[in-house]
């Protein structure tokens, strides 16, 4: 005998990303940056995204780019450059 069961989707609520632009000063090894922030939060280090990692996009040295910040305040994440 089959049982009619409804599995129902728990929906969680999205969180938004907080993103923010800056400029690279210092390049790493491992694809990790020193980005100063435009909004005076100071620098950050940062990492690069998967995708910029999979298609071989190239971060330089005063490059313009955008940031998704971590919410705990640790490293954040290259996006795009801008």
């Amino acid at each position: 005998m089959i049982s009619n069961v409804v599995y129902l989707k728990m929906q969680t609520p999205q969180k938004t990303k907080q993103t923010a632009t800056g400029i690279v000063l210092e390049a790493f090894p491992n694809a990790l940056f020193q980005v100063k922030m435009d909004n005076d939060k100071g620098e950050l280090l940062c990492y690069l995204a998967g995708k910029m990692r999979l298609h071989r996009i190239k971060i330089l040295i005063g490059d313009r780019v955008e940031v998704v910040l971590d919410e705990y305040g640790g490293k954040g994440r290259i996006i795009r450059r801008i």
